[in-house]
């Protein structure tokens, strides 16, 4: 039997099934609801309120139902069940009775049919009941606004019908009777059907092959895709200590219900640096609907790419976006429109790229009518707001710094694409290079040479190396240590192929820059003009004005663009954003055009100081800034401050002293390069100080802390690519701080050796802290040089595994500075703690360990007891959340009876049991230093606590005993708690 208990039990289901499809679906439980009258008029009226979010309105029709009984409590369930069926409801009487005293209740009994029955129909009926006389002009209007669907309009019409006393109900009944039975599904209509099968066969064709970065090959995309690691982003706010990892996700589960920051917003948001694998993250969802593998709840797909759409620059209507500029419907396209506005809930939209959207994200112009045209930003937003195909799901991409605080509040979830992990570095290259051994000695190379094995995170990098494989491993081309480095690389690859062959054996260099030094330089020109004007496909027109010729276009730098919008005049695009940057970049460090002052605005947004009107209007700061049109500050002042950052770091790394042979070779005046080389040192150095600047005084008897900005990291990454010690030593030597925090900057491996290039020059230790970012086991490896200054080292959150830990143990631990390891929420397992144990025999300076939310089992425990049991300095230790059981507590225990140091273990989340507290009871009374005994939820019962309360009588050393959580009746709580004030319950 149905009863109020179990309706409580599964609330939180109910509510995610009312709000996960569409406000149609709602609406069809309460018309369930209606006709059964579990729910008065009241009662619906009070749920049928415009502009309420779902979310909340579920949650009130439970609270409605809830006060009606058992009764009503199983009718709503199973009004639930109907409408997730799509089952048909029962056909009408084959008559109704001639004159009925109560045609309004007629309606309600019978409502969910005749809400079907009117489908398809209710412009005619409501023309007629205008012409009658039972409905008004406004009334009328009302009901036709463009935000309802036909069966919402159906049911306003239903609802005038009950409260109007006219007549307008007995009309409607009789009219809805001589209305033809409807098909099944609207979806079955030939020319939808018709219309689904092209869309899916269109799709299908564009997304099967993959084409890499240069379009020389088209692979297949099934052969070649390799999983990104796509996470569950969080805020800073929400990550405490005892924060699980964020959920990791397979692509399959990218409307999955978990993370949820608005349940009525439509929009999942996918962030990811440059280079990351968003957009074929976007190919591979494509596929798997188009193949029927996946994502079979949408039953239309309409792919876009932002930097295509920006170039549109007529009004256009939803009609127009999604037919015109995606999938022309050959037959009755008014009735597939009107399917896709009955049914937003079974529509995809995805969009590619916003981070290359020239217009930034505003809310403030509404527009709702899906066949009105506006403006293709006004679309965009007024579509990702809901305000146009409200519950159709949309899918965006961008870089995290394109995303603002307005953007976000209309975002359902948001997911971060964290790139490749070590194993899918290997992956990748397998499945490209399946020729014998070569894959396996590309893989030997990385692993041999950590600082390229860093960038290779990124996929964009990974296919570089898999490009530039014969240069790597054939002709002795050495290994890239910076980004600058692979990027020469790739750019010696691209000239070697396009020149003679007798000029193959020379690397980048001898004649072979300088021969193609006019191209390179008209191909950055372009790319720089198209960055201050945020342009990123460029037409035949702009490449004329550009004096970019067929011979410039056929080194391969610029590509066909990609899912090119219909009608559109502009056909190329550089192999990547970082290939703009870096052209631009070329052009700034080598072009008599650019005056070295002009370089100064390359690294005057990375500043905390940065003027948000600048950011927000480029356009509008330029005009007024007093610089000539066109001009490189004008441009360089125009550019996006991402796209900025990355050129900079090209910029730093082209004008090292390492590339000044090369670049002279170009017979550019040795003096120019020298004083645009000293104007990047000078702003790096500025930069700088103004963060240095800001960080604020620290606070009585504690460390001075800096909080750093993501920008700080890429001035970081700009003196890694510069590669001078002295310019490194010189950038911290003013940085006197205790503690850097680095938290949520997306530091990946590649910054992490950037990281410990710079701060291994600090003169005073610090706590260096980098909770929530992407370092993983490589990363890791690139810190070592820097761990000499560490006195603490966070890395909570970051996909640190064993092969991690074994590397951290070997260096870390020997560091007499550090006394602080934070590795809270990572992949750590038995082994990790062992080999970390065997590390901690020989270390004497470490005094905190957090390894809470790690796998290291009783097992870990074990090792990790054995090895602390004469510890002269540990004073805290975390293992919360580790799977720790009996077994593991009794080789606490142990450790515990001859320990000193230990002042504060920290076991909650475990499953140490009454027979593991019995043991750590055992060990505690002969321990003198322990103070903070902390076993919150472990399944702990009064045969547990008593226990501990007779060790307590003994023991006076002990402060704190944490018992909350465990299997407690409230009347032995009540009773423990007076027996001793110890025990925290």
């Amino acid at each position: 039997m149905y009863t109020q208990d179990t309706f409580q039990a599964q609330r939180s289901q109910l509510v995610e099934l009312l709000v996960s499809g569409s406000l149609e679906g709602f609406e069809s439980v309460l018309d369930w609801l209606l006709s059964w009258e579990v729910l008065s008029w009241e009662d619906y009226e009070g749920l049928s309120l415009l502009g309420q979010p779902v979310s909340h309105l579920a949650r009130r029709l439970l609270d409605t139902v809830w006060n009606k009984g058992a009764w009503g409590c199983e009718l709503l369930t199973a009004a639930v069940q109907e409408t997730q069926a799509d089952r048909q409801p029962p056909e009408l009487p084959g008559c109704w009775e001639p004159h009925s005293p109560h045609p309004a209740r007629d309606l309600q009994s019978h409502r969910p049919a005749i809400v079907r029955r009117l489908y398809g129909h209710v412009e005619g009926v409501l023309d007629l009941a205008q012409a009658r006389g039972f409905i008004s002009q406004y009334e009328c209007d009302e009901i036709r606004r463009p935000i309802f669907t036909s069966s919402q309009r159906a049911r306003r019409l239903l609802d005038l019908a009950t409260v109007k006393a006219n007549g307008l109900a007995a009309f409607l009944l009789q009219c809805v009777q001589e209305l033809p039975v409807p098909l099944a599904l609207p979806f079955e209509d030939a020319a939808c059907k018709r219309y689904m099968s092209k869309l899916r066969t269109t799709i299908s064709a564009q997304s099967r092959f993959l084409s890499t970065y240069d379009g020389t090959e088209n692979l297949c995309l099934e052969e070649i895709y390799t999983e990104n690691a796509l996470e569950i982003r969080m805020e800073a706010d929400m990550a405490g200590p005892l924060q699980q990892s964020p959920a990791t996700l397979g692509l399959e589960e990218l409307f999955s219900t978990r993370g949820h920051l608005n349940e009525d917003a439509d929009t999942v948001l996918v962030v990811g640096e440059a280079g990351s694998g968003k957009s074929t993250l976007l190919q591979q969802l494509h596929l798997l609907w188009a193949s029927g593998r996946a994502f079979q709840e949408f039953i239309f797909v309409f792919p876009f790419s932002c930097r295509q759409l920006q170039c549109l620059a007529k009004p256009l209507s939803v009609w127009t976006l999604l037919f015109e500029h995606c999938c022309w419907p050959d037959l009755g396209q008014q009735d597939v429109f009107q399917v896709l506005l009955d049914h937003p809930e079974r529509i995809l939209l995805t969009f590619d790229g916003f981070d290359e959207f020239k217009f930034r994200f505003m809310d403030r112009e509404r527009h709702c009518c899906p066949t009105a045209p506006t403006s293709v930003q006004s679309l965009l937003f007024n579509l990702l707001q809901g305000n146009l195909l409200k519950n159709a799901r949309k899918v965006l991409t961008s870089r995290p710094d394109a995303v603002s605080a307005s953007l976000r509040k209309h975002v359902r979830t948001e997911l971060s694409l964290k790139g490749f992990s070590e194993e899918g570095i290997e992956l990748y290259l397998r499945r490209r290079h399946r020729e014998p051994g070569v894959a396996d000695r590309l893989i030997r190379l990385l692993r041999a040479t950590s600082a390229l094995h860093s960038l290779c995170h990124l996929p964009v990098f990974s296919w570089m190396v898999s490009k530039c494989h014969q240069e790597l491993l054939l002709q002795g081309g050495g290994s890239p240590k910076t980004t600058t480095d692979m990027y020469l690389l790739i750019l010696q690859h691209f000239l070697l192929h396009a020149s003679p062959l007798d000029s193959a054996a020379h690397g980048l260099g001898a004649g072979l820059l300088q021969g193609r030094f006019p191209t390179l330089l008209r191909l950055g020109r372009l790319a720089l003009w198209g960055l201050g004007t945020c342009c990123y496909v460029f037409s035949t027109k702009q490449l004329q004005a550009a004096h970019v010729d067929s011979e410039d276009v056929s080194l391969g730098f610029l590509v066909r663009a990609k899912r090119v919008v219909p009608g559109s005049t502009a056909p190329l695009e550089f192999l990547h954003i970082t290939f703009q940057c870096f052209f631009a970049a070329f052009y700034l460090a080598l072009s008599a055009d650019t005056p070295p002052s002009s370089l100064r605005h390359l690294f005057n947004g990375h500043g905390p100081g940065c003027s948000p009107l600048a950011r927000v209007l480029p356009k509008l700061c330029v005009q007024g800034s007093g610089y000539k049109e066109g001009s490189v500050a004008a441009l360089l002042q125009g550019a996006e401050p991402h796209n900025l950052q990355i050129t900079a770091a090209f910029l730093a790394g082209l004008l090292s002293q390492e590339r000044r042979g090369l670049l002279a070779e170009c017979q550019v005046s040795e003096k120019a390069l020298l004083c645009r080389q000293a104007c990047t040192r000078r702003c790096l150095a500025r930069s700088l100080r103004k963060h240095f600047r800001c960080i604020p005084p620290a606070v009585p008897g504690e460390a001075k802390s800096m909080h750093a900005m993501p920008s700080f990291i890429w001035l970081v990454r700009s003196l890694y690519e510069m590669q001078e010690e002295r310019l490194a030593r010189e950038a911290v030597r003013r940085l006197d701080v205790g503690h850097l925090k680095l938290t949520f900057c997306s530091v990946g491996p590649a910054e992490c050796a950037a990281l410990a290039f710079v701060l291994r020059h600090l003169r005073q230790p610090v706590a260096l802290q980098l909770d929530h970012n992407s370092v993983g086991d490589i990363g890791v490896e690139q810190l070592l040089p820097c761990l000499g200054v560490c006195k603490a080292l966070y890395l909570r959150d970051n996909n640190v595994s064993d092969r991690g830990i074994c590397k951290l143990t070997e260096h870390a631990l020997r560091c007499e500075r550090l006394q602080k390891l934070a590795l809270g929420n990572n992949h750590i397992t038995a082994v990790g703690a062992e080999v970390l144990a065997q590390g901690l025999r020989a270390n004497t300076s470490l005094q905190f360990l957090g390894f809470w939310g790690n796998k290291v089992g009783d097992r870990g425990a074990q090792a990790l007891a054995e090895a602390l049991g004469d510890h002269q300095s540990l004073r805290w230790l975390s293992l919360v959340g580790n799977n720790i059981g009996s077994v593991g507590a009794q080789a606490l225990a142990l450790m515990l009876e001859k320990n000193v140091a230990l002042e504060e273990l920290c076991l909650e989340e475990n499953h140490v049991q009454d027979e593991g507290v019995c043991c750590l009871a055992k060990g505690l009374e002969k321990n003198s230093s322990l103070k903070v005994l902390k076993l919150s939820n472990n399944r702990i019962t009064s045969l547990g606590a008593e226990a501990l309360l007779q060790t307590l009588e003994k023991n006076d050393t002990i402060l704190e005993v944490w018992l909350r959580g465990n299997t407690f009746s409230p009347e032995e709580i009540e009773k423990l708690s007076h027996r001793d004030t110890r025990l925290l319950l």
